[in-house]
């Protein structure tokens, strides 16, 4: 039998310059990008207000982690349970019909569950055959095969 290497730690990112991962990298290009156009476009301290701002951007996005995860997964979260009702009430008696203002004079529907059959011991192995051999012998067959015994002795 042939063995293959199962993944391991694939939520690990790789490092690439020491312990900057190959995101933080990116990110601090992005930074430095601002920062070289935050130095070409303002004036002294404009920039050295612009500078701090990009820097501390730049360290809690690609640094800062919350309950294990990036910041700007914790950021996008906020974001979603801001746009989101924060309050959800469940009505028991409501049904999905009444809930349907298209479908409010059709009757709800009688869900009826069927009426459990209990199974004999020989009818459980037959089962069980059934399925330990995939399918591949029949229970009808078994059944004569136990029939023609029984008359045989």
């Amino acid at each position: 039998m042939q063995q293959f290497v199962v993944p391991q730690f694939i939520d690990v990112e790789d490092k690439i310059i020491g312990p900057i991962t190959v995101r933080q990298f990116i990110m601090g290009i992005v930074a430095a990008l601002f920062f070289f156009l935050a130095y070409k476009f303002a004036d002294l301290a404009l920039f050295v207000l612009e500078a701090v701002v990009i820097i501390g951007f730049y360290a809690l996005f690609a640094f800062i982690k919350v309950n294990g995860r990036p910041f700007y997964y914790f950021l996008l979260s906020i974001i979603r349970s801001i746009k989101r009702p924060q309050l959800r009430v469940w009505n028991r008696e409501m049904t999905f019909l009444q809930n349907v203002p298209w479908r409010e004079s059709a009757p709800t529907p009688v869900l009826v569950a069927p009426e459990r059959v209990r199974l004999v011991e020989q009818e459980l192995s037959q089962l069980s055959l059934l399925v330990d051999t995939g399918g591949r012998y029949r229970p009808e067959e078994i059944l004569q095969r136990q029939k023609q015994e029984k008359i045989s002795k």
